[in-house]
């Protein structure tokens, strides 16, 4: 039954990494869903529960992935980017640093799919603008599109998978994933600042540009719906909510100019469909024995060292099932313990900068700059993996550990 449900879970991953003929991952992950059920892995009770226990988290990710769309259509994307090529003066390393901030916030706020998605390519724009080379500030944005999404439940699907085990409040969250946040970005920086030194000290004077006018009301929406997840969720109200909201709040002002399957495509219910499916793969594998392996390999108590076994089992796992799959088999051994939970989110979140497989958003990624004839390279992307994950990890784990231990947990 093992060998059945690793070959599933295989065919899905597959799938996903190919796309085939720009086919959508659920064309496999919903087969195979089903055949989970046909073949007795999972039974049809334990299969309906588990999409119904991911369906409210789904459902959030699919209005987050409208209210960036939403976002980009009022020109909030282009304006970040034009304020980060005015900030830079012409200069690569203030650009860098503009960038930096640019995608840790945005992926904090609208989750990592906005920054691979819509903020690499202005990225991309406004470094040859000034005439820089684009290589370190579209590396920074992957970097951080993974690495950044730790500070808050909505930055990640992962984090929302995990944050609906763990007990906490979003502002509990918030709170004890700061500081590793803070400390993962810093380290990103400063690696990405000595690897690409060379590139950095390329400089010419930019052509002049009129800076672009603020996007005020789309900006205002958006600190508004963010405060909508931190309050709304003290008071049992679902942050989908708030997401919904916010979207409608943002739809109103362009609806003249909104089409339907637009609309459609952005909230991606391919993507989400892909999501229930690989669930119920997941569950077949977890309950035919990766599950039992994983709880044995996982220490039971938030020390230091557990802290940091957890992360690296789980930065494993994520680069060689995905960091989603990793999530949804980790989770289950380590939601009785606040503490673990999160390592496991610094592991499946910072990981994924090691390889290429190890997120869904950095092959997209990779995609939107093949699509501008800007492949990155594999040994550079590797390279620079190796030198960020190891780093990475340590620190936002002893960031972590100083949190838990302030915050007596």
């Amino acid at each position: 039954m093992l060998v059945v449900a690793v070959v599933l879970l295989i065919a899905v991953l597959g799938f996903a990494v190919a796309r085939p003929f720009g086919l959508p991952e659920a064309v496999a992950a919903v087969p195979a869903g089903l055949l989970a059920v046909l073949f007795g892995l999972v039974t049809w009770g334990d299969a309906w529960g588990e999409v119904r226990e991911l369906g409210p988290t789904v459902g959030f990710l699919a209005a987050v992935l409208l209210l960036s769309y939403l976002a980009e259509l009022h020109g909030v994307f282009a304006y970040i980017g034009d304020l980060a090529a005015q900030h830079s003066q012409g200069r690569p390393k203030r650009l860098l640093g503009a960038v930096f901030a640019a995608a840790a916030l945005v992926t904090a706020v609208l989750s990592l799919d906005a920054t691979v998605v819509l903020l690499t390519p202005v990225v991309f724009a406004a470094a040859l603008r000034i005439r820089a080379r684009p290589e370190p500030h579209v590396y920074a944005c992957t970097h951080l599109a993974n690495s950044a999404s730790l500070l808050l439940p909505v930055s990640n699907l992962t984090n929302l998978l995990a944050f609906a085990a763990s007990g906490l409040g979003f502002a509990a969250f918030a709170g004890l994933m700061a500081a590793p946040w803070l400390a993962v970005v810093g380290v990103e920086y400063l690696v990405l600042r000595r690897f690409f030194a060379s590139d950095l000290a390329v400089a010419a004077p930019p052509p002049a540009a009129d800076p672009i006018k603020a996007p005020r009301y789309a900006l205002v929406v958006l600190v508004l719906t963010l405060a909508g997840f931190a309050v709304g969720q003290p008071l049992g109200v679902h942050p989908a909510f708030a997401a919904v909201a916010g979207s409608l709040a943002l739809a109103v002002p362009i609806v003249r100019k909104l089409r339907v399957p637009a609309v459609v495509r952005a909230a991606n219910p391919a993507f989400c469909a892909f999501v229930l499916g690989l669930g119920v793969v997941v569950l077949a594998v977890r309950e035919h024995g990766l599950g039992r392996l994983v709880d044995a390999l996982t220490p039971g108590d938030a020390t230091f060292l557990g802290l940091l076994a957890v992360a690296a089992l789980a930065a494993v796992l994520a680069n060689v099932l995905n960091n989603l799959p990793a999530t949804l088999v980790l989770v289950p051994a380590v939601q009785h313990s606040p503490g673990l939970l999160l390592a496991v989110l610094i592991g499946v979140n910072v990981g994924p900068n090691l390889t290429y497989v190890g997120s869904l958003a950095t092959l997209l990624w990779r995609q939107i700059l093949h699509a501008r004839d800007a492949a990155p390279s594999v040994t550079q992307f590797l390279r620079l993996g190796a030198l960020t994950v190891p780093l990475g990890l340590v620190a936002a784990v002893a960031a972590l550990w100083a949190g838990l231990r302030i915050a007596g947990l």
